[in-house]
């Protein structure tokens, strides 16, 4: 069994596949200490720089000193704090819906909630590209009938909800897509799941604390409000801590307090985190100048990758109005060699290869931070330039 072992892991590393972890020394920010070498990192899903927050440091700090640092137990037995309730209970209203459940981490909400929302006989339709956290719940849910809608093709779902007899249907989606940068059309697939009688469950990792009203994410951005959402999202990205919820109507939440099994069986979050998270929210409501400048450094990084105006060969960039920005590069060898070759001269930009992304598909994934300046884009730019 160890030769079969050794063998997979060769294939992967001749495959250019082999991930190999980096460790960091510090705090998150546009410039980390990678593997011990100081680098301009655009690898960060810290989209408005509060992971290193005076604010938020000193929330856990107090908590500490409060609550001690684990919670012990799962969260229906004796690990729900008054911070993860307080917590709970200000994403409920930050968001304006009846009541929000924390999870641990968005792959945890994932798959949890799925398997707890879809009921037995009920169809799920799946857009391609949705995170692995999705992909897997669904995978772990009782659906009988699993559908996936090419990516934003909203003929292709119309024409599979039609065909489908299923009495419950569930729209599932990212709201932000993590690896292209663009966001769902909310606003058709909520006119979808009226005609149809679908509900639909949206991940908003990517979108939360970045878009929209004081940050509210993606809906609010596209000004979408319906009762037929289940609305999740992470707390580990642009909220700079850890993490995750769910968020809807009372009734839908107290079943998933009763039912989603990665809820149960977990033990709760540590209480400095969940205070640390809530001064996260003041933040993300408050400062709309973090949201501006994000914006800013990403019309500077498209205008600088247009084709039409600077051509960067090799390379073909994706339009995004979000915080991430990629480029595709098509195979696994080239895009390693660019990512090296970046890091050669300071700058960090991951590669991304399948299964993260289809085959074929390669690409860097830029994720910009407020916490970037205008002259580490310009740097970032000028790289690219002279490698392509």
């Amino acid at each position: 069994m160890m030769k079969r072992f050794h063998e997979a892991l060769s294939s992967l590393s001749l495959k250019g596949l082999l991930r190999q972890r980096r460790t960091i020394e510090g705090p998150q920010g546009p410039v980390m200490v990678v593997d011990g070498v100081p680098l301009l990192s655009f690898a960060s899903n810290d989209y408005l720089g509060l992971a290193n927050h005076p604010a938020l440091i000193q929330a856990a700090h107090e908590a500490l000193d409060r609550f001690g640092v684990g919670a012990a137990a799962s969260a229906l037995i004796s690990g729900h704090s008054s911070a993860v309730h307080a917590l709970e209970a200000a994403l409920a209203e930050w968001l304006g819906y009846e009541r929000a459940l924390h999870f641990s981490t968005g792959y945890m909400a994932n798959t949890g909630i799925i398997p707890a929302l879809v009921g037995e006989g009920a169809a799920v339709f799946s857009d391609a590209l949705n995170h692995a956290c999705l992909i897997d719940g669904i995978r772990l849910s009782s659906s009988p009938s699993v559908h996936v809608y090419r990516h934003g093709d909203l003929a292709h779902l119309e024409q599979l909800l039609q065909k489908s007899p299923a009495a419950e249907k569930w729209i599932i989606t990212d709201g932000v897509f993590s690896m292209d940068g663009d966001m769902a059309a909310m606003v058709d697939l909520v006119a979808l799941a009226e005609r149809f009688d679908a509900q639909i469950l949206v991940d908003d990792a990517h979108g939360l604390g970045v878009l929209g009203l004081e940050g509210r994410g993606t809906l609010s951005h596209l000004g979408v409000v319906s009762p037929r959402i289940v609305y999740m999202a992470t707390l580990g990205k642009a909220a700079g801590v850890f993490g995750a919820f769910v968020a809807g109507p009372k009734d839908v939440i107290d079943w998933l307090e009763q039912r989603a099994r990665t809820y149960m069986f977990s033990t709760g979050s540590p209480p400095a985190l969940a205070a640390a998270a809530l001064a996260s929210i003041e933040c993300m409501r408050v400062d709309e100048f973090r949201r501006e400048h994000l914006r800013a450094l990403g019309r500077q990084l498209q205008q600088g990758l247009d084709r039409g105006q600077t051509p960067i060969r090799g390379l073909t960039p994706l339009p995004s109005q979000t915080a991430i920005h990629p480029i595709l590069v098509g195979d696994n060898a080239s895009v390693m060699r660019i990512s090296a070759a970046l890091q050669a001269r300071g700058i960090w930009v991951p590669a991304i290869r399948p299964p993260t992304v289809p085959e074929g598909q390669a690409r860097l994934r830029i994720s910009l931070s407020a916490a970037h300046s205008t002259e580490q884009v310009d740097q970032l730019l000028t790289a690219l330039k002279e490698l392509a």
